[in-house]
């Protein structure tokens, strides 16, 4: 048994903490039209916030788990390996949200009849394109217009990233990958600590976000502190009790 105490490593809570924040910071980059989008009223995918962005980070997280067990099984996990399961899982991640935007968009496109536009600004801030022209009277925009696309990418990575280096961290706690208890707990806390910033971005963006380009992106200090916090209180109670497993 090992003692959970001694396990408190400053830095493994820093890092965890490191992760809530990227996790609470990419939800903001995710498009996300919610129950207008749906119906092709707003621009983003039609779903909400925390299923958006736990789709993609717990894609990421299997990614990354599956990366981890196959480097770690020896027992030697270097640096090379931490990059390797960490973009991993950001690459899963954004992998993820980058087909469900891409599905969605060829609704919206062909099965709808609506053009990919923005609301929020009267030329896209990547391509250029003309936006207002083209949004429909009484709606906020339609379908994933590139620069939501592309910031949804991001969100994506950022998701992937934080919740990969969390479950990195409490599976090197132990430093047991054949150990399935080891695995089951790290991936439940990596999960919850993901479902826990995943809500607090959004409360925080109240409803519906087309990316970094949206007005509502403002908010991001505010959550960034708020994940912080919470993310913190997580680390602390995670890691002892990673501590604690045989």
């Amino acid at each position: 048994m090992i003692d959970p105490i001694t396990i408190i490593d400053p830095i493994t809570i820093i890092l965890i903490t490191l992760g809530g924040v990227l996790i609470g910071l990419g939800v903001h980059f995710i498009p996300v039209g919610g129950a207008p989008a749906a119906m092709a009223q707003a621009t983003g995918v039609g779903t909400g916030t925390v299923q958006l962005a736990a789709g993609a980070g717990l894609t990421g997280l299997i990614s990354a788990g599956f990366m981890y067990n196959n480097l770690a099984i020896d027992g030697i996990f270097t640096s090379v390996d931490y990059i390797t399961v960490v973009a991993s899982g950001a690459i899963g991640s954004m992998i993820m949200i980058s087909v469900t935007m891409f599905v969605g968009q060829l609704i919206y496109v062909y099965g709808v009849g609506v053009p990919p536009v923005s609301a929020k600004v009267k030329k896209d801030p990547i391509t250029g394109d003309v936006q207002d022209l083209y949004v429909s009277r009484g709606t906020e925009g339609h379908g994933v217009p590139t620069v939501s696309f592309v910031s949804g990418t991001i969100g994506g990575l950022l998701g992937g990233l934080g919740g990969s280096m969390i479950y990195v961290q409490l599976m090197e706690i132990v430093g047991d990958p054949s150990n399935m208890a080891v695995v089951a707990l790290a991936g439940i806390f990596a999960t919850g600590v993901f479902y826990v910033n995943a809500v607090l971005a959004s409360y925080n963006i109240g409803g519906t976000i087309e990316g970094f380009h949206d007005p509502k992106f403002k908010r991001v200090p505010k959550a960034i502190i708020s994940c912080l916090i919470a993310s913190l209180i997580c680390a602390i109670i995670a890691v002892p009790i990673m501590g604690g497993v045989v």
